[in-house]
Formats: C-alpha cells, sequence, structure tokens
C-alpha cells in the first residue's frame, strides 16, 4: 500500500499531492498562486514536478515584465530615464524596421541576438544611461578571460549600436557610450594562409573523393568569392558572358567575366562552369552526383558540407602548418587574391571590398613565403 505524503515533503512551491485510498494512488495537482485554482497533473510524480517549476519559472518571468512595465511607466511620468528591458524592447524594433528596409542583412540581424541578450541578463532594470564602461568591461572580460577575443569583438560592435540607438531616441545624453569607451579586444589570427602548393595537393584528394568539391575548389580560387556564396551559384546565374553573384555577406553585385582566367591554375571559370555541367540534371553549380544522406542526387551541396570535406582532404594531405591552425576552406579566398594580384587584376574590385583595406589584408600571407630579394 502506497504511503501517503507528507505535504513538507515537497519542495516545489504552488505543487500538491492528493492520495486516493479508493484506488490506493497519489496524484498531484497544481495551484495557480493567482487565482487559486488547482490543475490536475495526473499521477506520474516526475512529470508533475517538471510542470510544476515550468510553470512557476513563467509565472515568474510573467511577474517580472509586469514589475519591469510598472517601473518604467512610474520613471516615465517622474521624467526618469527607461530601463534597458525598456531600451533593448525598442531597439528591437528598430532594428526589425531596418532590416525591412534593407538598411541591415538578415545575418546582421540575427548576429545582434546573443550581445543584445547579454546586456539584458546583467543589467535589465537598471536605468540605461546609469549603465557604465565598467558595466559593458564586465561582460567583455569575461569573453577575453576564455580566449573567445573574436566574439568580443562582436558584442562591442552590437553593444556600441545599442547607445547609438539610444542617442538618437534622446534616452541618454549626446556622445554617451559606455561601449565605445571600452577596449578594443584583441584578436591574434593563428590560422594559417594557404599557398599554391598545398592548395594543389589538398585539391587533388578533395576531387579524387567528391567531384563536387573539385569544381568548388576551383570556383573559389577563379571567381575569389565566400563560401556561401560558392555553394548558392546558378546556371541560372550565367548570361552576356557572365557569372552573377550577390554577395551573402555585403550585397555587391558582381559580374565575373567567363573568359576570367587563373594563369597559375591554367584555368579559365569558363572551363570551370563546363566541369560543373555534368550527366546531372540540376540548377547548381555545386550539387551532389548521387543520392547520399547529406542531399539527393542533383541538390544543392551547402556549405557546411563543403567545409567538412575540405577539413578533411586537407587532414589527408598531411601538411605542416607550424604553430598556427590549419587553414580553412575560407583561405582560398586570400589565395585567389594573391595569384589574382599577380597578374595584375584588380583584385578589391573582384572581392567586392569598399576599400583597399580590406583587399590588403587577404594579400598579406602572414609570413607564410620567403620574400626574395632582386639583386
Amino acid at each position: 500500500m502506497a504511503a501517503r505524503p507528507r505535504k513538507n515533503n515537497v519542495r516545489i512551491p504552488n505543487l500538491y499531492p492528493l492520495y486516493s485510498r479508493k484506488v490506493n494512488k497519489i496524484y498531484w495537482r497544481y495551484k495557480h498562486p493567482v487565482t487559486g485554482k488547482f490543475h490536475g497533473l495526473g499521477d506520474n510524480e516526475e512529470e508533475a514536478k517538471a510542470i510544476a517549476i515550468e510553470a512557476n519559472s513563467r509565472l515568474a518571468e510573467h511577474r517580472t515584465r509586469q514589475i519591469t512595465a510598472l517601473s518604467d511607466r512610474i520613471a516615465a511620468t517622474k521624467g526618469k530615464a527607461v530601463t534597458v528591458s525598456t531600451w533593448v524592447n525598442r531597439y528591437w524594433s528598430i532594428q526589425k524596421e531596418r532590416l525591412k528596409a534593407g538598411e541591415i542583412r538578415p545575418n546582421t540581424y540575427k548576429q545582434k541576438n546573443k550581445p543584445v541578450q547579454l546586456l539584458l541578463n546583467s543589467f535589465a532594470m537598471k536605468e540605461l544611461p546609469a549603465v557604465n564602461v565598467r558595466d559593458i568591461a564586465s561582460i567583455l572580460d569575461a569573453y577575453k578571460a576564455s580566449g573567445q577575443n573574436r566574439m568580443g569583438q562582436v558584442v562591442r560592435s552590437v553593444l556600441i549600436d545599442v547607445f547609438k540607438e539610444a542617442q538618437h531616441a534622446g534616452e541618454v545624453p549626446p556622445g554617451y557610450n559606455p561601449a565605445l569607451a571600452t577596449k578594443q579586444p584583441r584578436r591574434r589570427i593563428t590560422r594559417q594562409r594557404l599557398n599554391l602548393e598545398e592548395w594543389q595537393r589538398i585539391f587533388e584528394i578533395a576531387d579524387a573523393n567528391h567531384k563536387y568539391m573539385g569544381n568548388a575548389m576551383l570556383l573559389a580560387v577563379v571567381t575569389g568569392q565566400r563560401l556561401g556564396d560558392i555553394a548558392k551559384m546558378r546556371f541560372e546565374d550565367i548570361w552576356n558572358e557572365h557569372l552573377h553573384v550577390v554577395q551573402q555577406k555585403t550585397g555587391v553585385k558582381l559580374a565575373i567575366p567567363l573568359s576570367l582566367r587563373c594563369q597559375a591554375l591554367d584555368i579559365s571559370l569558363q572551363e570551370v562552369i563546363a566541369r560543373c555541367r555534368d550527366y546531372v540534371i540540376s540548377p547548381w553549380l555545386i550539387h551532389f552526383f548521387r543520392n547520399t544522406t547529406h542531399g539527393k542526387r542533383g541538390g544543392q551541396v551547402t556549405a557546411n558540407t563543403l567545409t567538412t570535406n575540405f577539413s578533411r582532404s586537407r587532414d589527408k594531405a598531411n601538411i605542416e602548418w607550424g604553430d598556427g591552425t590549419a587553414a580553412t576552406f575560407h583561405e582560398q579566398r586570400s589565395l585567389s587574391e594573391r595569384l589574382y594580384k599577380n597578374q595584375g587584376v584588380d583584385t578589391k574590385r573582384l572581392l567586392g571590398h569598399k576599400s583597399q583595406r580590406q583587399t590588403d589584408q587577404y594579400n598579406d600571407d602572414r609570413g607564410k613565403n620567403w620574400c626574395y630579394i632582386i639583386a
């Protein structure tokens, strides 16, 4: 016979056991803390506890929002500043409008989510103008300590924008931006560049294992475009003897002539595209040749699949990368820039950069090769 439960043994608020002598079972009920009504939860103790904990959590969250809204209304009537919580809600409304108007890219919009959530989690009830440099630095320091300096840079950049929008809205004094006053996290780049000989070793392995990988690698070097743009190239993007690319990251529109030839590889864009036109009917330049667990015959090969297979081929090539980390698929973009630079091609236009400084970063081989002095 089941023992009748003692109420003081149940430590979850608002959860109550009910013993039924008739069926010799213990049933569980949840008492709504506001209405006082009981809600039956069945006889499964673990499920009942999980439901009660979730219900308590949601009620607490709802209560917090009510208190925040009330405090902001009171502050508004007294002429005081809004809280971080209220401003974050307004900030998201502004970003949604900017996204709809095409002022920011979808990836930029998504990238803002984590940094803004960090600010909200840390200082939700604090008045916005009271958030200071030390507060922002405390968020960034956590990333510095874990060696995630690149993520720290992203967080700082987004929080600068949060306070910039607050200035425009008059919620903080003109020029008030504690995120801007923090020190930019320094990121030491350890990823090694890729030279032509290393690329050829990886290409031979990749092309032998997956023909689409060989095509993707050739497109990467011959066009100089990013991984995501290569994965989305379609045959219908080719007209007037040009391959048309709208870069995902920047929105820049490029028309690359099919006659463009990479002299180091001795192959033109037109010849690479001819490799992509095979016996498989597909709208995608980079497509599967047969059904696999990753996609159907003729289907698009995703950027993740290209990244994974490139890394596998790279590792099989047994290249010594020294103290740095191994080159990734993206390093082909730098290789392309350096090869075309030697040909005299305008690589700034080819890569779709707005400034020469961006292009020069790709041209930097990070000490990979020897600099020969001509006597």
